[in-house]
């Protein structure tokens, strides 16, 4: 009797306190929402491991491996090791001494010890030859002679090549003795290191990559002004046709895509081309003579050209798709109120388009920052963009430290970008469709 009056004062409704709900099974209820939480969001990560594995194979793992190429610099390390160790106490003045010499002979006679395949000495000389003209050749030269060096080493290093007598050479690989190295950057920004190891300007002749950059950027925005110019008007003829006639030039403006970009650009070069259509019809109309045909192809004419051309179906998507939802019926109650139709367009159709000219002048303005094929075939020699030397370090000079660090100069670039274009406009503004 004791124990049941015990029980009934330890029940919820003798103390006052409320029942804890329970499932049918006896769990209580916050636990079982918890676990079908739990459960919802392991399902959830399943469904987007996929893509969340492609993205970071094919997307996050190439760029964080091209950033880490731009400073990457083993090459004198592996190399060298013994040279750098006793350049240590050189002061950058005149030629090394003898122990320096004597430790780049043993480095030499190391590396030939080693497996043709584990041979530092190309990748060295290679790097090199990026900072000084000629540094390949002495270093493969030398590579085939040192054998046959005897003691003292200076003077037969000196006759194996000029370019060991040359402090320059030695300063350099002082310098770039670290496993990671700024030079490409400092390449990449049309600059060099001095005598005295401080970064200088080069000389005006031999400033490539800042102009290119500043055309790459003067050349997008040039475009997508103009694919803005030429798409406004036919994404607004779009949204006020009726929609079997719309699909049709729809169909028109997407026709582009189903033919080769390669192809395109081919069809710009016939066009354009001094004795091409374009300038042969002028001549036989008399606009210009036969001796005055206008130059329009392998420079910037013929970048911007068919550029805007190629691009100009992703300024009109974005725009048709928000000019679609806006209602007729907003112009006609500006007009019953006495708006004029140009008041009308400028002060309640136009601001409403703005989404849809963010979404598409973003959309042009990195795809055209970054465009390859295009410039390579009708830019020319001015009409070259900063994609185009990227590609000439990766497959010509084969200098992949310099590419990287002009390659992420201009990612970083993109982001700036996006990212100034977020502050002053913001981001959640853009609708693609």
């Amino acid at each position: 009797m004791a124990q049941a009056d015990a029980g009934a004062l330890a029940s919820p409704a003798a103390t006052g306190r409320p029942e804890r709900l329970r499932t049918a099974d006896g769990v209580p209820l916050k636990a079982a929402l918890r676990r079908a939480e739990r459960r919802r969001k392991i399902a959830a990560f399943f469904l987007v491991a996929p893509l969340l594995f492609f993205i970071l194979t094919f997307f996050v793992f190439p760029i964080a491996q091209m950033m880490w190429r731009s400073v990457d610099n083993p090459q004198v390390v592996r190399a060298l090791p013994q040279t750098l160790e006793a350049l240590q106490g050189w002061d950058g003045e005149g030629l090394p001494g003898e122990p320096v010499f004597a430790a780049l002979h043993a480095d030499f006679m190391a590396d030939m010890e080693r497996p043709r395949a584990e041979q530092a000495t190309g990748p060295l000389a290679v790097r090199l030859n990026y900072e000084l003209s000629a540094a390949r050749s002495a270093i493969t030269r030398t590579a085939r002679q040192v054998d046959g060096f005897t003691a003292p080493y200076r003077e037969a290093f000196l006759d194996s090549h000029r370019l060991w007598g040359d402090p320059e050479l030695w300063r350099i690989i002082q310098r770039e003795g670290r496993p990671l190295t700024t030079s490409y950057y400092v390449a990449a920004l049309d600059r060099e290191f001095d005598s005295a190891g401080n970064v200088v300007q080069r000389d005006e002749g031999r400033r490539i990559y800042v102009p290119l950059f500043i055309r790459t950027i003067l050349l997008s925005v040039a475009i997508t002004f103009l694919t803005f110019a030429l798409g406004f008007p036919i994404a607004y003829y779009l949204s006020i046709l009726p929609m079997r006639y719309a699909s049709l030039l729809m169909i028109c403006v997407l026709l582009p895509f189903w033919t080769s970009l390669l192809v395109r650009t081919s069809a710009w070069i016939v066009l354009l081309q001094q004795q091409g259509v374009i300038n042969s019809a002028l001549v036989a109309m008399g606009i210009i003579g036969d001796d005055g045909r206008i130059a329009m192809i392998y420079n910037m004419t013929g970048t911007i050209v068919a550029m805007t051309h190629i691009l100009l179906p992703f300024m009109v998507l974005p725009l048709y798709s928000v000019m679609r939802t806006i209602p007729p019926s907003y112009m006609r109650a500006a007009r019953s109120l006495g708006a004029t139709p140009w008041t009308a367009f400028r002060r309640v159709y136009f601001p409403q388009t703005l989404p849809g000219i963010g979404a598409g002048g973003v959309l042009v303005f990195i795809i055209s920052i970054g465009y390859y094929i295009t410039p390579a075939l009708v830019g020319g020699q001015s009409g070259r963009m900063i994609s185009n030397e990227i590609a000439r370090h990766m497959q010509q000079s084969l200098n992949w430290g310099l590419a990287a660090a002009l390659g992420s100069m201009l990612l970083v670039g993109v982001l700036v970008l996006y990212w100034l274009y977020n502050r002053l406009v913001g981001a959640d503004s853009l609708k693609f469709g």
